[in-house]
């Protein structure tokens, strides 16, 4: 099985399509598509919300999911890192008390280890995503953590398909099976995966959680 994926190099980069997307204001809307995926997410977490806990959101766009995290009671630190910088800029006008850090997310190195790590909508747009899944797992994840993610585009979920092409920007385009491969090969342990919010012509968000 191959991890990469061929990219097209007439589309723009992920982090530029979504720079745009700040400037035209589509953040809010990604934030409503997504909250009940997130919702489904915040219920798989609920035992690691039982003590005090760090949480980190990859691709963390205006920072709505950082400020969902710093509002449970046990959440002693909250941060969100994005590659596109007018993302990072909108999530720090709104939110001056938690951590936005724009950078390469392939490159990153934090400064502590965290106990959750989140990411919504973002993997697919990586050429090889087992490299981001293995420094979750040897770099930011704590002994005790776990790493969940979700994607509307893998595919099963048939309306998903052709998004690459009319968005204009490279997606990976993988199975399930792909995802848990990746995620097992990286030394993740009691991987689950679900469909959640599925309807009878969308397969549903695909979220897969698994424990260090």
């Amino acid at each position: 099985m191959s991890n990469s994926h061929k990219f097209n190099d007439n589309y723009p980069s992920a982090t530029s399509f979504f720079n745009n997307w700040a400037e035209a204001g589509k953040d809010v809307g990604m934030e409503k598509g997504h909250a009940d995926s997130v919702a489904f997410m915040y219920n798989q977490l609920e035992p690691y919300f039982a003590n005090s806990f760090s949480a980190l959101d990859v691709g963390c766009g205006n920072g709505w999911v950082v400020r969902k995290f710093k509002g449970i009671d046990n959440c002693q630190i909250s941060v969100g890192i994005d590659g596109a910088e007018k993302m990072i800029k909108k999530a720090q006008s709104i939110d001056s008390v938690n951590d936005y850090i724009c950078a390469d997310i392939l490159n990153w190195a934090p400064s502590h280890l965290f106990n959750i790590i989140h990411s919504m909508e973002v993997l697919y747009y990586l050429e090889n995503p087992s490299e981001l899944i293995n420094t979750i797992y040897t770099k930011w994840l704590n002994q005790t953590g776990c790493f969940i993610f979700g994607i509307d585009h893998y595919t099963e979920n048939l309306p998903s398909i052709n998004w690459p092409s009319e968005c204009g920007i490279n997606m990976n385009t993988q199975p399930i099976d792909y995802w848990l491969t990746i995620m097992e090969k990286a030394g993740f342990k009691n991987i689950q995966h679900w469909q959640c919010l599925a309807t009878d012509d969308w397969m549903g968000t695909l979220v897969i959680m698994g424990e260090k």
